[in-house]
């Protein structure tokens, strides 16, 4: 009788890399809260950082029952989707138990569902100003099992002895280092369907809509760019060279990617702004998640000023086209998605570690065709079942908050809130400052 194979050796280096990769992952929801909440009107601005924070715990929550599951347990047959089966709750990974990696498979779980958390939490931005708080909860739970665990299994579930993985990363061979596909095109996709289902917001081409607070935006976005780090970097799950070379393209691609937007700006309007030195990085960094480990740092700086330029340019469509992604969620997570996960069948070098030449590195254009299949199958396959989810929730419970609530203000009518108190303080004493009467 054959010897059971002895179990992994857990990297302590290696362990508490990750550790502190999910802890990276999880300071980008405040992050994304602040962005967020700084680019709305100040009318709404609680209940966007409440849509941000709310996918936090919704998520998390279905991720453990059974998201990571559907994610990441044993293929049910075309690499289309997991059996959750013992892996429900997460009860099999506890104390050690399911280990296939070098690093707890129990942590490794946490980490990637953190990656969902932040791609629901993307997908708000498309809807802020108009959507009903429990439509929206309703909405994100029932997304995670249907939309997103199925991609996640297609695109991050790679084979190992026993265990048949994602049509995407298995078959198809699509190389997505960090999410382009599973989280960046995924989330456009899914808010310009949502987008579409709630329609456009009062006012929408014929008001100013400008961000309330841009100091928020600029501190929402130095928080995405450290966190950032640990969603490119903790990807190659060790401390090791591979997350050096990831981090480094990561931190190239924000500069750059900051550069081409402010580079349009000034030649289009003839200056440059903070929100497009903001959303220019996150650009920049939404195109060097998937190539991350694909790419060299030259070519790290060629993909996120492309996609800063792009980018910078694509945000107009919607004015183009009358749809209202309210935070522009398709021109930056969806076309720059596009253009990082593309970008890799032009710019891969075998020097990287993903180890994969794009055509201008001699390796053909096979590469590019894989990557536009995995592209056009995760677009797709979000955008329809997202609309058809947006729609059936609309009609059963209602998706848009009614016309005058719009108009008063979300936060009041919603949460009973405001972000800023500016009345005066009362209660005083013939003028006298708040706090100068202290206890005899």
């Amino acid at each position: 009788m054959p010897a059971a194979p002895l179990p992994l050796v857990i990297d302590a280096g290696d362990t508490a890399w990750l550790l502190a990769a999910a802890a990276l992952v999880l300071l980008m929801v405040p992050g994304l809260a602040l962005f967020y909440g700084g680019m709305v009107r100040s009318k709404s601005v609680l209940n966007m950082m409440m849509m941000t924070f709310s996918a936090l715990g919704v998520i998390t929550i279905v991720w453990v029952v059974v998201g990571y599951g559907l994610a990441f347990g044993d293929d049910a047959g075309g690499g289309l989707i997991g059996v959750p089966g013992r892996l429900i709750g997460l009860q099999a990974l506890v104390s050690g138990h399911g280990g296939w990696l070098h690093v707890p498979v129990i942590l490794f779980a946490c980490f990637q569902g953190l990656f969902a958390v932040v791609t629901g939490a993307l997908v708000a931005g498309s809807i802020a100003d108009r959507a009903r708080f429990g439509a929206w909860v309703v909405f994100i739970a029932a997304w995670t099992v249907l939309v997103y665990a199925p991609i996640a299994h297609w695109v991050f579930d790679s084979s190992h002895p026993g265990h048949a993985g994602g049509w995407l990363v298995n078959r198809l061979h699509l190389v997505d280092f960090a999410g382009g596909t599973a989280v960046e095109v995924c989330s456009g996709a899914s808010g310009l369907a949502l987008a579409l289902v709630l329609g456009r917001r009062i006012g929408f081409g014929v008001d100013a809509m400008r961000p309330h607070n841009l100091t928020l935006v600029m501190l929402g976005a130095g928080l995405l760019w450290v966190g950032w780090f640990g969603f490119n970097a903790g990807s190659a799950l060790g401390a090791d060279q591979a997350a050096a070379d990831v981090f480094t393209t990561t931190l190239v691609a924000g500069a750059t990617g900051a550069g081409g937007w402010l580079a349009v700006e000034r030649l289009r309007d003839g200056h440059a702004t903070s929100l497009g030195a903001a959303s220019g990085m996150v650009a920049g960094l939404v195109a060097i998640t998937p190539s991350c480990g694909a790419v060299t740092p030259l070519g790290a700086l060629v993909l996120g000023l492309v996609a800063g330029v792009v980018c910078a340019v694509a945000i107009g469509l919607k004015y183009r086209w009358s749809y209202d992604d309210s935070l522009d969620v398709v021109g930056v997570h969806l076309v720059g998605g596009l253009v990082g996960t593309l970008g890799i069948g032009l710019l891969a070098s075998s020097a990287a570690p993903a180890h994969v030449s794009g055509l201008l590195y001699g390796g053909g254009a096979t590469q590019l065709g894989r990557q536009a299949v995995g592209c056009l199958a995760v677009l797709a396959y979000a955008f329809v079942v997202s609309w058809v989810l947006g729609t059936a929730i609309d009609r059963l419970m209602g998706f848009r908050i009614d016309e005058e609530h719009e108009v008063t203000g979300i936060d009041l009518v919603l949460h009973a809130e405001s972000a800023y108190d500016l009345h005066a303080s009362s209660g005083t004493r013939h003028g006298a400052l708040p706090g100068s009467f202290l206890p005899r």
